[in-house]
């Protein structure tokens, strides 16, 4: 029996372009996702370096950016919160039928960024529709590593065979699928969240 359920951010409920980083530090002559940028991302997300630090590595690797240029390169990934996925979400909140859990890789520009396009108000409406909000940097465990789903579930005593978890990105949802958990890996614009009830 269903009784919980974990959803990522990015392409679930705030819409992502994904490439325009790379477009927007195509600029300053970084194309694609090297081994380096992999890394420093990674290890942003995870919360291991500061947002200065992270900006400074990144004009290392850009040395024609400037610090707000490349907060605007790395912000460009965001794109709009439908607000019906917000409405979907609290209605789901009160019905109170599943335990709801935000799980999200992410970082500090990107969240700072996203209360500032969402307005605080609305993110904080977002927000108290879970029982617990997981961003990736402020618990320094990211997808598709193991030990972030095992923190999920023992920080909030769920069965896997009883947790549903819910994200865009292929390598995350088999990464959970095998310690037992229920998933819907959504395609994006084929599927949205609002049509969770016909996967139930």
């Amino acid at each position: 029996m269903l009784k919980n359920i974990v959803f990522d951010f990015g392409d679930i409920f705030i819409n992502l372009d994904k490439p325009a980083v790379f477009k927007a530090l195509g600029n300053f002559g970084g194309t694609q996702l090297s081994p380096e940028l992999f890394k420093l991302a990674k290890n942003y997300e995870m919360g291991l370096i500061s947002s200065t630090d992270f900006v400074k590595a990144l004009q290392e690797l850009f040395p024609t950016a400037t610090a707000e240029e490349i907060i605007a390169a790395w912000n460009s990934i965001l794109l709009d919160f439908p607000i019906e996925r917000l409405e979907f979400i609290e209605q789901m909140a009160a019905d109170k039928k599943y335990r709801l859990f935000l799980l999200s890789n992410t970082n500090e520009l990107h969240i700072t960024a996203v209360i500032k396009s969402m307005g605080i108000l609305n993110f904080n409406r977002f927000k108290a529709c879970f029982e617990q909000f997981y961003l990736s940097h402020e618990i320094n465990l990211r997808k598709p590593d193991l030990p972030i789903y095992e923190y999920v579930l023992s920080q909030n005593q769920l069965k896997a065979e009883e947790t549903l978890f819910i994200d865009d990105m292929l390598e995350n949802t088999l990464a959970a699928e095998t310690i037992g958990i229920k998933t819907w890996n959504l395609i994006v614009g084929k599927e949205d969240i609002v049509q969770l009830a016909s996967k139930l």
